[in-house]
């Protein structure tokens, strides 16, 4: 689990198809936020998947308090986009977007 700030992020590994660990991880999340009063917004919450392998295998959905957690392709960490293949695309666009706003004043 990293924290930081307001945000809290769990990341998990599955292998061989064991998806046990991973929803341990965020089960106990969901009871420390619950031992301290702390709701997830399960709106904001996102799910990013790695996954490498040739075959890939649906995995199920991540369901918090009822609620089906959003898979997505990419997402923004601490200033960075990360991908589900690990690549530098999306986030190196973002820059570029940033700079050409910023540069267009000049």
């Amino acid at each position: 689990i990293t924290k930081f700030a307001d945000d809290t992020t769990v990341v998990g590994l599955i292998s061989r198809g064991d998806e046990s660990a991973y929803r341990d991880e965020v089960d106990r999340l969901l009871l420390c936020c619950g031992d301290n009063n702390l709701v997830l917004n399960t709106n904001k919450t996102k799910e990013l998947i790695v996954d490498y392998r040739r075959n890939r295998s649906d995995i199920q959905p991540l369901l918090i308090n009822g609620d089906q957690v959003e898979q997505v392709a990419s997402f923004k960490f601490l200033g960075v986009t990360l991908e589900e293949d690990l690549t530098w695309g999306a986030h190196i666009a973002a820059l570029v977007k940033r700079a050409q706003q910023r540069l267009y004043y000049l």
